[in-house]
């Protein structure tokens, strides 16, 4: 059973092209949609509910944030493989079949992403490494993407997108969760920390499932198409800052007391620094 799993705020159109296209694509096997409306304005869950009546539609009362949302759509999902989808996505074929089928056969693996291609027809880059103090470093000073090696182990920026291999933490746009894997670090009802409200959830997850012995595949074999952060553009300062606000957060959280007490503050300067300079100002970031 396939549980998918996608969080809208505000995406009305994408949506419906979302859910249209899993109509046309459906698994092979049972499945359920579950769909998480975080109080849109844009008439996104009476959409969903007129249109496609077969989706488990929750409609929040509030904007809880994705992480929040996704934890939702977990807590009522029956299924034993979990999809977490954006709506600013489309399916085109039958990866969904390739992806269970894929992720089943490699039981060391607890979750799988898959090749996202954008509007133009070109691979996106959609894979990242689990951001470390160097490789934070390596990133702001833009000395990973021309050096490499442990500078850009955050980046990854010599990525090869053609070969399927395990990769840290595929963005979390479509990424496909062995129920069994998440049962192994907590509650799968709730697998994602709130605390991350907006960005570094799926970062977070991820690396608590590689620590518990868990490895996460891309695979170019399957893919679907993104148009790419429709939501968070629609409030981009916010964003941005909640974004840096997350990365320093991640960074305490998992490595707080594995560095000497100066360096961690002054990579999080750093980050908020760099926040106001991209956002031209400051910004409270995400409020539910």
């Amino acid at each position: 059973m396939l549980s998918i799993l996608i969080v809208n705020w505000n995406t009305k159109e994408l949506l419906r092209v979302c859910l249209g296209s899993i109509q046309l694509h459906p698994p092979s096997g049972p499945f359920e949609v579950i769909v998480v409306d975080n109080l849109s304005s844009d008439g996104s869950a009476a959409m969903v509910a007129a249109e496609f009546p077969e989706v488990k539609l929750i409609a929040s009362q509030k904007n809880t944030g994705y992480a929040k949302g996704n934890n939702l759509a977990f807590a009522n999902a029956t299924g034993n493989w979990l999809l977490t989808l954006n709506p600013d996505t489309e399916l085109t074929d039958n990866s969904l079949d390739f992806a269970i089928d894929h992720l089943q056969s490699t039981p060391t693996a607890g979750c799988l992403g898959v090749r996202q291609v954008g509007l133009d027809g070109n691979t996106q880059k959609s894979v990242r490494g689990f951001p470390t103090l160097l490789g934070i470093l390596g990133d702001i000073s833009g000395l990973g993407r021309r050096v490499g090696g442990i500078l850009d182990s955050y980046r990854l920026s010599r990525f090869d997108y053609e070969a399927e291999q395990i990769a840290p933490q595929p963005m979390g746009t479509f990424l496909l969760f062995r129920r069994e894997a998440l049962a192994t670090i907590g509650s799968t009802d709730a697998p994602f920390d709130e605390s991350f409200p907006i960005f570094f959830n799926e970062v977070d997850l991820l690396f608590r499932l590689k620590r518990a012995g868990w490895d996460c595949l891309y695979t170019p074999k399957a893919q679907i198409r993104h148009h790419g952060g429709e939501s968070t553009k629609q409030v981009r300062r916010s964003m941005i800052w909640e974004s840096h606000k997350s990365l320093s957060r991640y960074l305490w959280k998992h490595y707080g007391k594995s560095f000497h007490v100066v360096g961690l503050p002054f990579v999080s300067c750093l980050i908020f620094a760099a926040a106001f300079i991209r956002a031209k100002g400051y910004d409270a970031g995400f409020r539910a």
